[in-house]
């Protein structure tokens, strides 16, 4: 089976089953201030799974794209990736266990799905804790399907409980299906986790609990599923692969990997690690660089920097030095051509990003690693000082000084080095406190008062600077707007004082706010303004403001203007090239 033929037979049944199918959003997520990116399928769903009417309706399904670095640290085996598909189907108040439960099993069992041995399945389900209780629903759920009792797990939180994807949020116990890939005659007839052979390809997440800033769990008024299947995985699972690295979405890239370097993947268990690192890290930056991003000294344009330069340094590790990796952005694109038309589109352009960060990272990498073989040759271990003059002044990513740490067997003051960046990062303003996340902190009264005003900013702005004015990205809080947008010339006294007296003479007016559901094609046709378009759908949801502002959103807002105080600017200032920040209050 293909990773097309897998994606779209996922979609055709779960459309089967009343579901609409939506496109994949944007990496960047633009309504969580805790994430640099999109993690989890749940991401650009948040707001209707805390109660926004989708206007796909009450379940949905997609493939989403996703990108995770809190386990950097495992890609280099066979099943771990820094950028992923999940294919997920959703009930926003909808079905909940019974129903989640039982289409997994039929998608993956039956001839509809994906035929697979039932013999070769493993469930495992929440066992609670102080937090929330046994999950014994799910648990006799699976009995009635007949999966006997030694092939259901009972695992604690860290196994079986999903979210929050930031620091709070919904969340709950999850059920996770495991396919057996070794033998097939050597299928044991109990499941146990920590056999490799045993690989995770199903999540079903039963959203119950809302996780609060004081971390307690209280009870959702909303019940939702969010499932999520890997596609790397499962894909592999369906060949017969142990390694995922072997699948059509990475093979192309290790052979040419190997072709640069002269290099054969099953030549030792290094090479092999520095291939899937390479590949892996490649393949994350180049479709993180098509969503908008690039290589920066904060935020996620500095998890792209590290991606670029962890790949370089590896890259250099099997023997392909001065041999280019931006040229890879073509076979990324030439990977995923019918699915992220985009990819190609923009080829040339990532190509070039990726070359110019390697080839100012190839400089500092050579003399960062004689000044690290110095440092061991004479020291033996690496200090905390030692560690942080590499990061800072030679732009060595941490995580390589791990790596090679790891390699010759010598320690390293991970903990000093932490100290050290906090440190350093409270001086120069550049911690996450600094740096731009963009999205609404929660949903509550006072959010969403500064929600709906940052609607009426972007259009006072467009009035005031240029039409070619764009939002490109938010930070909300109960207490404050950030907002920042496309500009590149610091604004004057005069104009923002324009700015504030044309979004309260909208205050003023008492203004209804109003939401149309239509097509994407029609929402253009209004003019209605679009910051993040990969995130919508075929049917989106049009905020009106009166006639003054048009924009495709997904809410929360106020019901009129006249609820939301007297709006003043405290500070205007740039955020980076071509783009000015704004931070606002209402009084």
């Amino acid at each position: 089976m293909t990773a097309n033929e897998l994606r779209s037979k996922y979609l055709e049944f779960f459309k089967s089953k009343g579901h609409a199918i939506i496109p994949s959003a944007s990496l960047i997520p633009d309504n969580d201030p805790t994430v640099l990116f999109t993690t989890a399928g749940m991401h650009p769903l948040v707001p209707y799974l805390m109660g926004e009417k989708h206007p796909g309706g009450s379940r949905v399904a997609n493939a989403q794209k996703c990108v995770r670095t809190s386990d950097i640290d495992e890609v280099g085996d066979a099943t771990h990736h820094t950028f992923f598909e999940m294919l997920g189907n959703w009930s926003f108040g909808d079905y909940f266990k019974k129903e989640a439960i039982e289409w997994s099993w039929e998608f993956l069992t039956s001839s509809q799905g994906l035929n697979l041995d039932k013999d070769r399945l493993a469930v495992s389900v929440f066992a609670g804790d102080e937090d929330a209780p046994f999950d014994e629903e799910a648990y006799k759920i699976w009995l009635s399907m007949g999966v006997p009792e030694s092939r259901i797990a009972r695992l604690p939180k860290k196994n079986n409980w999903w979210g929050p994807a930031g620091e709070t949020g919904p969340c709950g116990p999850d059920t996770e299906m495991f396919y057996w890939v070794g033998d097939a005659d050597k299928v044991p007839a109990s499941f146990n986790d920590d056999n490799v052979f045993w690989v995770e390809i199903w999540n079903d997440v039963f959203m119950q609990y809302n996780k609060t800033l004081d971390e307690t769990y209280e009870p959702l008024k909303q019940k939702n599923v969010d499932t999520g299947m890997g596609l790397e995985r499962t894909l592999a699972a369906l060949n017969g692969f142990e390694d995922n690295y072997r699948t059509e979405l990475f093979w192309p890239l290790i052979q040419k990997i190997e072709e640069m370097s002269g290099k054969k993947y099953d030549e030792s268990t290094e090479i092999k690690r520095a291939m899937r690192i390479i590949a892996d890290h490649i393949k994350a930056a180049v479709f993180i660089i098509t969503d908008g991003i690039t290589p920066d000294k904060s935020g996620s344009g500095y998890v792209l920097r590290r991606l670029i330069r962890r790949a370089r340094y590896y890259y250099d590790s099997i023997g392909a030095k001065n041999k280019i990796l931006g040229i890879f952005a073509e076979y990324v694109a030439s990977i995923y051509k019918d699915v992220y038309p985009k990819l190609f589109e923009k080829k040339n352009s990532i190509d070039k990003i990726i070359t110019e960060e390697e080839t100012t990272f190839a400089g500092h990498l050579m003399f960062g690693e004689k000044l690290l073989e110095k440092i061991i040759e004479k020291e033996k271990d690496i200090s905390a000082d030692n560690a942080f003059l590499l990061y800072s002044t030679y732009g060595f990513p941490f995580e390589l000084i791990l790596d090679i740490a790891k390699e010759k067997n010598i320690k390293v003051d991970a903990e000093g080095f932490d100290k050290k960046k906090i440190a350093h990062q409270k001086l120069s303003h550049t911690a996450s406190a600094g740096m731009f996340k963009g999205g609404l902190a929660d949903s509550s009264e006072a959010t969403i008062k500064y929600h709906t005003t940052a609607h009426l900013m972007l259009a006072a702005l467009r009035q005031v600077l240029s039409d070619n004015v764009v939002q490109k990205g938010s930070n909300i809080t109960p207490e404050r707007l950030r907002f920042d947008f496309s500009y590149s010339e610091k604004m004057t006294p005069e104009q923002i004082k324009q700015v504030e007296n044309i979004v309260n003479e909208q205050i003023q007016k008492d203004l209804p706010v109003a939401c149309e559901e239509m097509n994407l094609e029609e929402a253009k046709a209004k003019g209605a303004m679009g910051v993040f378009e990969s995130k919508y759908g075929e049917r989106v949801k049009v905020y009106g403001i009166g006639q003054f502002s048009n924009e495709i959103c997904g809410g929360p807002h106020v019901e009129r203007t006249g609820l939301l105080g007297k709006f003043k600017i405290t500070k205007e200032e740039s955020s980076s090239a071509g783009v000015r920040r704004i931070k606002a209050v209402l009084e």
